[in-house]
């Protein structure tokens, strides 16, 4: 692991801080009495439009196992001009070239996450996201098949739960019209490998075409209003649970309840560059009105509905295609965010 320089020089925030933030979030959740229904406000994990999360976070790649890919995490400024927002700038190179060890038989891999969230005044800090049902990433992608992963408080402090970080690149109803240029069968995992991490086929949440739960941009495949920034939710319930990137059987939840760290990573074995912008990741149940306004800015054409519940909701995939896959015949199609819960408990 390898911290960067901003990293090293910066600050983290202190045992009395930590314990005050985190005193006033709650102290506000029970004088609104937010506990009582369904969340509608974003709870907002990492912030990138502040410098001190891109310093809070550290990179990963295989040099710490002799190989040659880089990886850097940046702090860059917002340009008012493009309507870009502050944002993190993840970026580097992979190479699967071996190092002249002969203990290490496979390289081509890089990766960011937060730091540990430290201690506070009732013991270590974790991020409770029991009651949401999303998590949102807003970023700019180069088409590459990243990997969001989730680290929680688990008895095997090794396992990781991860979701492929689907986009407009990905965005298509089969294999056959993928759109990303890295879809090239030499950029597939040779049959021996892909036989040992999915022993059981290769997970929804990780294959090429994104499940019909992936909520995404309904925009076509041209770019005509596009600013190439796009607000992607990714449903907690479809994340594999995976350990050293094997698929780990059986297959748990989340312990959505103490989430330690979230980062996205690059494990496509392709060589050459990567960029990826990372605005902001949260947690939510939709996309609310008071969110409406920063998302069609952020966005443009690519901005995500509203869907707080009230006014509309998301409907995904026509019915047949659900009925296709889990759910009966006579079964009717599922919706999206907060209509879709309350309408469940009711």
């Amino acid at each position: 692991m390898f911290p960067t320089a901003r990293c090293l020089g910066a600050k983290p925030a202190g045992f009395f801080k930590r314990s005050a933030d985190e005193l006033g979030r709650l102290s506000r959740i029970a004088w609104n009495t937010e506990g009582l229904h369904t969340p509608t406000k974003p709870y907002h994990l990492l912030d990138f439009e502040d410098d001190s999360a891109v310093a809070g976070c550290k990179t990963m790649a295989d040099r710490a196992v002799g190989g040659f890919s880089t990886a850097s995490l940046d702090y860059i400024p917002a340009d008012p001009s493009t309507n870009s927002p502050a944002h993190a700038r993840f970026h580097g190179s992979i190479s699967t070239k071996l190092p002249d060890n002969w203990r290490v038989e496979r390289t081509g891999y890089a990766a960011f996450r937060n730091q540990d969230r430290g201690l506070w005044l009732f013991g270590r800090l974790y991020w409770d996201l029991d009651p949401y049902t999303y998590l949102a990433l807003r970023i700019k992608s180069d088409g590459r098949r990243y990997t969001v992963n989730i680290q929680t408080d688990s008895i095997v402090e090794t396992d990781i739960h991860q979701h492929r970080l689907y986009t407009r690149h990905h965005h298509v109803q089969s294999s056959d019209d993928y759109l990303s240029p890295y879809s090239s069968p030499e950029a597939a995992e040779p049959p021996e490998i892909a036989k040992e991490r999915y022993p059981n086929g290769i997970p929804p949440s990780l294959s090429d075409v994104p499940p019909p739960t992936t909520v995404m941009s309904s925009s076509s495949k041209t770019t005509s209003g596009s600013t190439g920034w796009e607000t992607i939710l990714l449903p907690f319930n479809s994340f594999v649970r995976t350990n050293h990137g094997l698929v780990v059987e059986p297959q748990t939840s989340i312990i959505r309840q103490r989430v330690k760290s979230i980062g996205i990573g690059l494990t496509d074995r392709v060589e050459g560059s990567y960029d990826l912008r990372i605005h902001r990741i949260w947690a939510t149940n939709g996309m609310s009105a008071a969110e409406l306004e920063e998302e069609q800015r952020i966005c443009g054409a690519d901005a995500l509905p509203l869907d707080d519940g009230v006014r509309t909701g998301w409907t995904g995939k026509p019915a047949e295609t659900i009925e296709s896959i889990k759910e009966p015949k006579d079964t009717k199609p599922k919706v999206k965010g907060l209509k879709g819960l309350k309408d469940e408990w009711d």
